[in-house]
Parts: structure tokens; sequence; C-alpha cells
């Protein structure tokens, strides 16, 4: 990595942690998943771009409260995927190299080879590049080809700053209140109607992330 750029992920995971440190965070649909880690049965978690950054810090705090299981995520080849890597391997989260930009086919091979290995992997459905709250149709290919449950994840807080990006990037005030809600674990036949599959995840994805907003007062 470029070391102008070294310190970002230590100093943006840093501060996080000082953030998170302060929320008052409430957790909604989490008991529903605890049989499929306590069997060690892998998940694909997906969340809208606009919401992730807490989301290695959710999960951090998940381990050490309900026994989740440490994540993968998909971080390019590029020297943006490097930061992204960097920054969710400081709260112990694996992270899958693999381009989505070019047609997706090296992504989807190493995420495939992930959840095989009993990986659970998370997932940015409208990432990286947008449009904002579209699923993109790898999540579905992804459950097809695995078997393995999708599950929703939606993430809100109050106060907050959106910032003018393509997403309305979300980063909570501190001392906001916040809270995450997973929704069903759902499980995609390798010969559903892929297209109907996508409207289906897009629409969980969509009440999830309702759902945060609506406990948070936004």
């Amino acid at each position: 990595m470029d070391p102008r750029f070294a310190l970002v992920p230590p100093v943006a995971a840093m501060l996080v942690r000082l953030l998170g440190a302060t929320l008052r965070l409430r957790v909604e649909g989490v008991d529903a998943l605890v049989p499929h880690w306590a069997a060690a049965r892998p998940l694909i978690y997906c969340v809208w771009h606009g919401r992730i950054l807490m989301v290695p810090w959710l999960n951090a705090r998940l381990r050490r409260t309900h026994g989740a299981r440490a994540v993968s995520v998909l971080a390019s080849r590029s020297r943006d995927g490097g930061l992204v890597g960097g920054y969710v391997s400081r709260f112990g989260l694996d992270v899958v190299r693999g381009s989505s930009s070019r047609g997706g086919a090296t992504a989807l091979r190493a995420l495939v080879t992930a959840v095989q290995a009993g990986r659970d992997v998370a997932l940015v459905p409208d990432g990286p590049r947008g449009p904002r709250g579209q699923l993109a149709p790898g999540v579905v290919a992804l459950a097809g080809l695995t078997g393995a449950p999708v599950v929703p994840l939606g993430f809100a807080a109050r106060p907050a700053n959106r910032l003018a990006t393509w997403d309305a990037f979300l980063v909570p005030a501190p001392f906001a209140r916040a809270a995450v809600v997973f929704g069903a674990a759902t499980t995609i036949a390798r010969d559903a109607d892929r297209e109907r599959a996508r409207k289906d995840v897009e629409r969980s994805l969509d009440e999830v992330t309702a759902a945060a907003d609506r406990l948070v007062g936004a």
C-alpha cells in the first residue's frame, strides 16, 4: 500500500471504535441467527452501501455478545480495495479479494470458495458505484450456487450526517440512537427465477433498512 495511505485504515478503525462506544444501540432479529451460528452454517449478509460504516464494528460487538462469527468481506484488488481490506481487518474480519466491476466473475468465484469453506460473507449489493438502492445480481447468484441463506441487514442512526455522495453515506453523530435490524434468513434455490429472487431480496433489504430508521425515529 502507498505509504501516504497506510495510516487511513488504522485511524478510521480507531475513530469508528470511539464513535461506536458512544452509541445507544438496539439490535433486532439477531436471535433467529443464533441457530445458524451454532450449527456453523454459512450465511450471506447484505447491506446497502450507504449504511456500511459501522458494520465491521457491529460484527465485532455481536461476536462478543451473541456468539456471531467473523464475516468475510469482498474487496477489490485496487488501492481503494486495499484501504477497505485494511479497515475491516482491524475488526477481525477476513478479506476476499476480487473484482466486482469487470463482470463480477472473479468476485463470484472468490466468494463461492469462501462460502464453501464454511465462512460467512457480507456483500454490498449496490456498491461500489451504484445505482443506490438497486440490488446487483451477485447476491442471488452466490446464494443459488452455494445454498447459503441470505440475511438482509439494516442500520440506522439519529442524529446522523448524510454525506453528499452517490450513496448518501450515513455517519452517526456521537451519542446517537442507533439500530441494526436483521431480516429472516432466506434460501434461494439454484433453479429459482433469478430476477424475482433479486427483487425479493431488494425489497427485504429496503424493509429492514426502513425498520432500523423507524427504531431511531429517522
